[in-house]
């Protein structure tokens, strides 16, 4: 349910490096989609950053075309299925709920309730940085909630592709993000043979927007280093 919003701080940033694309994956419902997508319209070589949903479509690419990717960057995502035994369901009654809102109430509506648990408690309080991230969902559909819902629940194993990653990457979370937690964050480095973990401190889920200019400091050093 982002936008370019979500990197405006990086685009602008490094823009003076490279050429930014900022990937739309429209209303395709499977992950799998959303990289093929993203691999038609993409260089024949590219670096390639993923947030949250984003980091899952980033390792669905390194699982097709391993070998276009020159730099990985995975921020404040998972690799893992979802898996009933370890809350499965429930984070899809949870996510199911947002859906709810978001049809009968707005996806504005809905936004304002997800954004309690996904910036640093001590952010809520920034009205302007609440606003931007509600105001980039709201630009978003309902229906289009309702197609990234499938494909996250339908999400596959993604275990066996970090593993197989030989390009540099960055992996990086906020220290409080409490969706996407640091632990699979230290384990994603830890299976990864060129990887540097980056924590952000005082920072929840949506860390371009939270702290734009450590993840650019990270993220510009991930492009120029050696």
């Amino acid at each position: 349910m982002c936008d370019a919003e979500a990197w405006t701080h990086q685009a602008r940033d490094l823009g003076s490096l490279t050429t930014i694309d900022i990937f739309d994956p429209g209303m395709r419902d499977s992950l799998g989609g959303m990289a093929e997508a993203l691999l038609a319209g993409a260089p024949a070589h590219f670096a390639l950053a993923g947030h949250s949903m984003g980091g899952r479509i980033a390792l669905e690419v390194m699982r097709r075309a391993p070998d276009r990717v020159t730099r990985l960057a995975l921020m404040d995502t998972n690799y893992l299925p979802r898996s009933p035994e370890e809350g499965g369901d429930r984070e899809a009654g949870n996510r199911y709920a947002l859906l709810d809102i978001a049809h009968s109430q707005g996806v504005r509506a809905m936004a304002a309730r997800w954004v309690q648990g996904m910036v640093h408690p001590e952010r809520l309080e920034d009205a302007d940085l609440i606003e931007s991230i509600i105001g980039m969902m709201a630009r978003k559909s309902a229906k289009t909630f309702a197609a990234q819902i499938h494909a996250l629940l339908q999400r596959p194993d993604a275990t066996p592709v970090l593993s197989q990653i030989q390009c540099p990457t960055l992996v990086l979370c906020g220290r409080q993000d409490s969706w996407s937690v640091l632990a699979r964050h230290e384990e994603m480095a830890a299976l990864i043979p060129r990887s540097r973990h980056i924590v952000v401190e005082h920072c929840g889920h949506m860390s371009t927007m939270e702290r734009p200019e450590v993840v650019t400091a990270a993220m510009r050093n991930w492009l120029t280093s050696s």
